[in-house]
């Protein structure tokens, strides 16, 4: 089997949820009344768990930079995004400031989570996914940060509890494990339970934003604008992963974290900023248009930017 075909073959199944996701939805398995609850059930549980589960004992760590570099990369990435859409906004056809300022958002902020996590497993490593989660604090902070601020007018001040959630609190409590008591002291049914409740998060998760993305389908079809579309695979799929690769290439950080950066490389626009554009004064059409532009164009091109990352970065 070629590499492309092992790569697509990892990326697929993503997708694949995701329309399963879109699918119930339509068939009235999986209703909207459900989605409050379901989204506690994944982000409050089911994600802490599998992050327990991944980082507990994970020899990644016994490398000190893969603690502190990796959230600062995420966070770095998250804002490298931001001028490179701001260059392009003039020329979306958006008239509104809040529209602007929403593809602005939208566009600099990656699917950091559901898609490269299995991608990480499947391509790599457990000690990969581990550092991969730690990264994702900076993305987190950068996600509240820059949304609160340049969706709804908010001060960092009034929006940094956002960061403070499950998932961040279990990766500091796992590492703080890690280096006091250690994975040996941890009795063996309580780490059985948090693996078997952590292999639930992704496809749940995945099936949730595939059934969210099927509730705004009608927005995306009434909203104008293809520009948006256009301009936004352009800079989230075209410019920055060339940056990413970059930063990888000649950053002195470790192969887990060179490696979370190829992934994160090939990645399209995140599917929460619709949440947060609908929430919080943006505009989520928009919002909608650069995700779903983006994660179809991704079909082809996430293939071949991680395949061009191996090859570039890590040599593979």
């Amino acid at each position: 089997m070629s590499e492309f075909q092992t790569v697509l073959n990892a990326v697929l199944p993503i997708f694949a949820i995701a329309a399963v996701g879109a699918l119930v939805r339509q068939l009235n398995w999986l209703t909207s009344e459900a989605d409050a609850s379901l989204l506690r059930l994944t982000v409050n549980l089911l994600i802490p768990c599998l992050i327990f589960d991944s980082i507990l004992g994970n020899r990644a760590f016994d490398t000190r930079s893969n603690i502190f570099l990796p959230p600062l990369i995420g966070f770095g990435t998250v804002a490298l995004g931001i001028p490179l859409a701001m260059a392009v906004q003039r020329f979306t056809g958006l008239s509104e400031d809040r529209s602007r300022r929403t593809f602005v958002f939208s566009t600099a902020v990656y699917n950091y989570g559901y898609v490269p996590f299995p991608l990480a497993l499947s391509l790599f490593d457990k000690e990969t996914a581990a550092v991969l989660f730690v990264h994702n604090v900076g993305v987190e902070i950068a996600l509240w940060g820059f949304g609160m601020v340049m969706l709804s007018g908010a001060t960092f001040r009034e929006s940094w509890r956002k960061v403070l959630n499950p998932p961040l609190l279990m990766i500091l409590a796992t590492l703080g494990l890690n280096f006091t008591i250690g994975k040996e002291y941890i009795p063996v049914f309580a780490q059985t339970t948090a693996h078997m409740l952590g292999q639930c998060a992704i496809p749940f998760g995945v099936l949730l934003l595939g059934a969210i993305l099927a509730d705004h389908a009608h927005e995306f079809r009434a909203a104008r604008g293809g520009r948006v579309a256009v301009l936004s695979s352009l800079v989230r799929l075209g410019v920055l992963p060339v940056l990413f690769l970059l930063i990888a290439k000649y950053i002195p950080a470790s192969l887990e974290l060179k490696r979370v950066i190829v992934l994160q490389a090939a990645m399209p626009a995140a599917v929460f900023p619709v949440v947060m554009a609908k929430h919080y004064g943006g505009d989520a059409p928009t919002a909608l248009r650069v995700v779903l532009a983006t994660s179809l164009i991704g079909l082809i091109t996430i293939p071949l930017w991680i395949r061009a990352g191996m090859h570039y970065v890590l040599g593979g």
